[in-house]
């Protein structure tokens, strides 16, 4: 097996170890008690906040894909997230979605690389306004969570994998540097940043990614509370926010199991430390994942008509008029056939040919 397909089972294990972890210290109950919870309301109200992320995910998707020079319309780039949505999902890793949308636009625009490029940078954008978002929360408004939060920052083991982190950021620019012109590294980091330029921090196209990433991260808030209410949390929502926040970052590691696994965990801690207790962060991160799942289910139907028969027959259907056989021209005089111009040449120099030989033989010479 590739190093790659074991990371991959790793980070699936990982996942699947919190998960096993959070029910063997707080029980199935909680787990139970969020499915048991969940209405037909709730559910509405989770596919409408699920509408309005979707719809500014694509603005934004289509945003970066434009100012990297490729054409994406609105209406295909909804379609097309909605289908990465249910597939991160509902496959394990909670990636593979967005593999696949980049990959589809990179080949169906003719330029994969940047159309991978597109979707990485879009995804870059989002999580950049959360990181954002959840350090001036978490500093602004006080917290129980954030004492905690700050000694597990400031402990030797974060410090040190910064410090080697940025070391190693600063030993890879010096060697770009050095080899300036003739590192292949070097071209690839500098079209990352003029992409990354072009696409995200453009005039015409920075304040829509700003506007568009605040809408869906306000909407995974609301998302979230919503969940925490149906959970049964009484705290006020200014209260609730800080906790939210910390599971949504938790949800950008890489090491779960179609999105479950660190946000389940991070949220049983976060609502234990504020004193709501661990069973209902962790029966709001379960309430939180269902409707997650239910606002994403319009990318199936997207899946289906995309791979049914009659999507695949619809080229053929589509009005194309086949070409005709072509038929020789007829001269207009005449009614004949036209002989073709470019075989009149050869017509001509055979008759020439043969003129010749005649007399050359009629002269006796050797030909």
């Amino acid at each position: 097996m590739k190093r790659s397909g074991w990371m991959a089972w790793l980070r699936l294990l990982a996942g699947l170890g919190i998960l096993v972890a959070l029910v063997w210290h707080l029980g199935s109950q909680a787990f139970l008690a969020g499915l048991r919870r969940i209405d037909t309301a709730t559910l509405l109200a989770a596919l409408g906040i699920g509408v309005l992320t979707t719809v500014c995910s694509a603005w934004r998707w289509c945003l970066v894909a434009r100012g990297l020079g490729l054409r994406l319309p609105l209406g295909r780039a909804v379609a097309d997230y909605y289908r990465a949505l249910f597939l991160n999902a509902a496959l394990p890793g909670g990636v593979l979605g967005d593999v696949h949308r980049a990959v589809h636009h990179g080949r169906s625009s003719g330029d994969l690389g940047r159309g991978v490029r597109a979707v990485a940078l879009e995804r870059t954008a989002g999580q950049v306004v959360l990181l954002v978002t959840g350090a001036v929360v978490l500093l602004v408004r006080p917290s129980p969570v954030l004492a905690p939060v700050v000694r597990f920052l400031a402990s030797p083991a974060v410090a040190l994998s910064v410090a080697a982190a940025g070391l190693l950021v600063l030993a890879v620019a010096v060697r770009l540097r050095r080899r300036r012109g003739a590192s292949r590294g070097e071209r690839a980091l500098r079209t990352v940043v003029a992409e990354a330029r072009q696409g995200l921090l453009a005039r015409g196209v920075w304040p829509g990614v700003a506007l568009s990433s605040a809408a869906v991260l306000a909407g995974y808030l609301g998302m979230f509370v919503l969940a925490a209410r149906v959970a049964g949390a009484t705290a006020p929502t200014a209260e609730l926010v800080p906790l939210v926040v910390l599971a949504l970052l938790a949800m950008a590691l890489p090491l779960n199991v179609g999105g479950w696994g660190p946000r389940e965990g991070v949220a049983a801690w976060a609502f234990g430390a504020a004193g709501l207790g661990a069973a209902q962060g962790l029966t709001t991160a379960v309430i939180y994942g269902v409707l997650a799942f239910v606002a994403s289910l319009p990318g199936a139907a997207v899946l289906l008509a995309r791979v049914s028969p009659l999507s695949t027959a619809r080229p053929a259907t589509s009005g194309a008029v086949p070409r005709q056989a072509e038929r020789p021209p007829l001269a207009a005089a005449t009614g004949m056939i036209r002989q073709r111009a470019a075989e009149v040449p050869s017509a001509v120099a055979g008759g020439v040919r043969s003129q010749t030989s005649q007399a050359t033989a009629a002269r006796g010479d050797t030909p």
